[in-house]
Formats: C-alpha cells, sequence, structure tokens
C-alpha cells in the first residue's frame, strides 16, 4: 500500500488507522470473447484498473454457465445469474470454471495490448484460481498484477505480463485515454468510456472499507 500525496510507502499498522467506509460504483464488464459472438461478465470494485488488465480469474472448481440474455450471450457463474441478470434469461450450457481456462478473450484497451506485446507474454485469457468467490458480482474477477496482491500471485502463476499504467503521483499514464488524471477520478471517466462502447453491463454501487492514509486522507494505491 502506498500513499500517491506523500509518496510514501505504508506499513500494516499504519494501514489499519486509516480504513474508511465508502460507497462506490463498481463495474460489471463485458469481455468479448475471442472467435465468439460471447461475452464474459466481470466485476471489480476498482474501475481505474482496467486500462491495466491483462486476464481473467474464475474460480476451477465452481459452476459456470452460458447463458442467454436480451440479445446477448454470457459466461458468469452459475449461482450468480439471478442476482445479476435478474429475469428473461435463458442457460444453454454449464461448465466447471477449469474448463473455462486458457478461453481467450480481446483487450479491453489498447495501452494494454501493447505493453503485453512489447514483453512478449501471452495475456488476455481465463486463469483460474480459488480465491474467486462467488459472494458478489459475477464469479469472474478482472486480474491486473500490477495492482493488489492475488491479482500479483496470478499474474506470477500465469507468468502474466506486467502492466502498470499508473504512475507514483497516482495518475493514470500517458498511454491511457484518462492521461494524467488521479486513479479515483478516473473511476467515473472509464466508466463512461466503457458504456459509450458497450461494453459496460452494470455500475452497481456498493459500500466497502477502503484505506486512505492517516496522514493526508488519500485513497491508497497498491502497488505490486
Amino acid at each position: 500500500p502506498y500513499c500517491p500525496r506523500c509518496g510514501t510507502p505504508l506499513s500494516s499498522h499504519e494501514v489499519a488507522q486509516g480504513y474508511k467506509d465508502v460507497k462506490e460504483r463498481s463495474a460489471i464488464v463485458r469481455f468479448k470473447v475471442k472467435d465468439e459472438d460471447a461475452y464474459i461478465l466481470a466485476w471489480t470494485t476498482t474501475p481505474w484498473t482496467l486500462p491495466s488488465n491483462v486476464a481473467l480469474c474464475v474460480n476451477p472448481n465452481e459452476t459456470y454457465v452460458k447463458v442467454q440474455h436480451e440479445g446477448y450471450t454470457y459466461y458468469m457463474a452459475e449461482a450468480l445469474v439471478p442476482t445479476v441478470l435478474k429475469e428473461n434469461y435463458t442457460i444453454l450450457e454449464s461448465y466447471k470454471g477449469k474448463d473455462l481456462e486458457y478461453k481467450e478473450y480481446e483487450p479491453l484497451y489498447a495501452c494494454a495490448a501493447e505493453c503485453a506485446e512489447k514483453q512478449h507474454k501471452k495475456a488476455f485469457y481465463v486463469t483460474c484460481d480459488n480465491y474467486v468467490t462467488l459472494t458478489d458480482g459475477t464469479g469472474v474477477v478482472h486480474i491486473a498484477p500490477a495492482f493488489g496482491e492475488d491479482d500479483a500471485n496470478v499474474g506470477r502463476n500465469y507468468e502474466l505480463p506486467f502492466v502498470q499504467l499508473v504512475d507514483e503521483k497516482g495518475d493514470m499514464a500517458a498511454e491511457t485515454p484518462f492521461a494524467g488524471v488521479f486513479v479515483k477520478k478516473a473511476d467515473p471517466m472509464v466508466l463512461k468510456d466503457l458504456d459509450e462502447r458497450g461494453l459496460l453491463f452494470d455500475a452497481p454501487k456498493f459500500e466497502h472499507s477502503y484505506p486512505h492514509c492517516w496522514r493526508c486522507d488519500t485513497p491508497l494505491i497498491y502497488y505490486a
């Protein structure tokens, strides 16, 4: 954990001093499956990390389905279909998470694809890890190994490229469409961009406890 304003990393003891409950918008995003008229629905609580997306992750032991809903075909966890799609859906096929491993999708942002290419590493496919739960979201999480411990572990296990499109001040990198904007301020801009591109399924509000710097009250960022 790092405070972009003070420019310093914080110890876990310091982080514990600054948790606050905040209401924010999460994102349920349509990731277009490669060579198939279907989308993987993935959930994230940090839309600003989406330009650094390099993979998606499912729980290998849970049940996932291919489901039709309002003219779209989606892949997501079976248990969360009623919560996310609510009604008017038809389940077409079911799978174990493990069956979806290595399924490829089209990159959400060109900037991440360019970084992956430069590192000569394969990216933009489904990975598996037991840390994915079915308590919230879609049962599919987006992976940006530069931000967050779980993401970094998946990144190491699959040798994913390391894409960190945020600078040390906590601003979005020049390569992104949101250059120079502080990450938390970029959240609504990312949501708007995805919505305009028809890739935002929903942006549900949720409340969670997020660490802030105890010195200056700035939201902290996790850098791997």
